[in-house]
């Protein structure tokens, strides 16, 4: 497993330590987990950010569906008439 370190205002590390006293966990674990959840939401930012382009560009093409017959679909479901998909 590879290691770093990292540098940080001594008021963010007494912090840091009470919390993993608190929890009695490592820095280490703490630190671990709060970049791994970082990371994990600029991903999802990024995929965000390209499902957004990518519906801006199915807009610019006119593939576009008109809120009110989504609305009468969805209230079509579990009825005898239920509609199929748009």
């Amino acid at each position: 497993m590879a290691m770093t370190s990292v540098r940080m205002p001594d008021e963010m590390m007494d912090k840091l330590d009470a919390v993993a006293n608190k929890l009695r966990r490592s820095k280490g674990w703490i630190i671990k987990g709060a970049v791994q959840q970082y990371l994990e939401r600029e991903e999802q930012k990024a995929i965000r950010y390209s499902e957004t382009l990518e519906a801006l560009e199915d807009v610019k093409a006119g593939r576009l569906v008109d809120g009110e017959e989504v609305l009468n679909w969805m209230e079509s479901w579990g009825t005898d008439d239920e509609k199929e998909s748009i």
